[in-house]
C-alpha cells in the first residue's frame, strides 16, 4: 500500500524523509524498490529529460505524461508532481483544474512554488481535497528570471520573509514545504517553527527530509553540478564506455554471437533451401 500524506506528516520529528525525483517507469520502479518515501515528478524533467535550459518551457501535457509513467512504477512511495510554470498563476480555477489533471495522471499530491503570494491558490486546491507541498527559497521557475542561481535567506530581512512564507503556507494547508538553497541556519529555524515536515535541497542537515534529482545522484547530468549535490555514482562515464564497447563489438563482428541468435529447425531450413534453389 503506498504511503499517504498522513504517513509523511507523522514522520516529522521522528524519522528523516527521503525524496528523489523520478520521471519514467523504470527509474520509478528502482527508486521505489530502494525504499524512498516520496518520488517527486519534478519539472526538472524539462532539463534532464528534454534538454531545456531551465524549467520554464515545461507544459502540463509533459508533466502529466511523466506523472503517469512514475505512478505506474511505484508500489510504496508517495507520488508528488510539480505544477509547471503558468499552470496555476493565472487564477484559482486554473490551478484547481491543473492540479486535478495531475491527480488523474496518478499523483497523490502536487507541488507549487511560491510563498505568501500563493496562499489563496494553495487554500483553494487543498479545499477540494488535493494535498499540496509548498516550495520556497530558490524557486527555479522564477528566481532565475530575477537574480539567477543564488543562495536564499542570507540577510535578516530575507530570512524573516521566508519564515513568514513558511508559516503562511502551513496555515493555507500544505502538508510539507520544500526549502531550496536556503541557508542552513534559516532552514533550521523554519523547520522548528512549523508543525509540518520540511524537505531540504541545498538547505542543510536540519530539515525533516532531503530531496535530490536522481540524475545528480547517479552522475547522469553533466550540464549543471550544484555544490549541494552528492553524486553517489558517475554513471555517465560508465554508460559511454558501455556504448563504446558495443560499437567496437559490432564493427569487429563480435556481436551478435551464436548465443544471441536464433536458428531454424534443420528440416525446415533444408526445405527452404530446396524451394529457393
Amino acid at each position: 500500500m503506498p504511503k499517504s500524506v498522513r504517513d509523511i506528516l507523522l514522520m516529522k520529528n521522528s524519522k528523516k524523509i527521503t525524496v528523489v525525483t523520478a520521471y519514467d517507469y523504470t527509474t520509478a520502479q528502482l527508486c521505489d524498490k530502494a525504499g524512498v518515501d516520496i518520488m517527486l515528478v519534478g519539472d526538472s524533467a524539462g532539463m534532464v529529460m528534454l534538454g531545456y535550459e531551465n524549467t520554464i518551457p515545461v507544459t502540463m501535457e509533459q508533466m502529466c505524461l511523466f506523472t503517469e509513467a512514475v505512478s505506474r512504477g511505484r508500489q510504496n512511495a508517495l507520488v508528488v508532481a510539480d505544477m509547471p510554470f503558468m499552470s496555476y498563476q493565472s487564477s484559482k480555477s486554473q490551478a484547481i483544474e491543473n492540479a486535478g489533471r495531475l491527480v488523474k495522471a496518478g499523483a497523490d499530491a502536487v507541488k507549487l512554488e511560491g510563498g505568501t503570494e500563493i496562499k489563496d491558490t494553495v487554500h483553494a486546491i487543498v479545499d477540494i481535497g488535493i494535498p499540496v507541498m509548498g516550495h520556497i527559497g530558490f524557486q527555479p521557475q522564477t528566481s532565475t528570471l530575477q537574480e539567477g542561481y543564488k543562495v536564499q535567506a542570507k540577510t535578516k530581512d530575507a530570512a524573516l520573509r521566508l519564515v513568514e512564507s513558511a508559516k503562511t503556507l502551513e496555515e493555507a494547508g500544505v502538508f510539507s514545504i520544500t526549502l531550496e538553497m536556503v541557508t542552513k541556519e534559516v532552514s533550521k529555524i523554519i523547520s522548528s517553527s512549523i508543525h509540518i515536515p520540511t524537505i531540504g535541497i541545498g538547505s542543510g542537515p536540519d530539515c525533516d527530509g532531503q530531496v535530490l534529482v536522481i540524475h545528480d545522484i547517479l552522475g547522469l547530468y553533466e550540464k549543471l553540478k550544484p555544490k549541494f549535490v552528492k553524486r553517489y555514482l558517475e554513471l555517465s562515464s560508465e554508460i559511454v564506455k558501455a556504448v563504446e564497447l558495443y560499437k567496437s563489438d559490432v564493427i569487429a563482428g563480435k556481436f551478435p554471437g551464436t548465443e544471441h541468435s536464433f536458428s531454424m529447425d534443420k528440416t525446415e531450413l533444408e526445405r527452404l533451401r530446396k524451394e529457393i534453389g
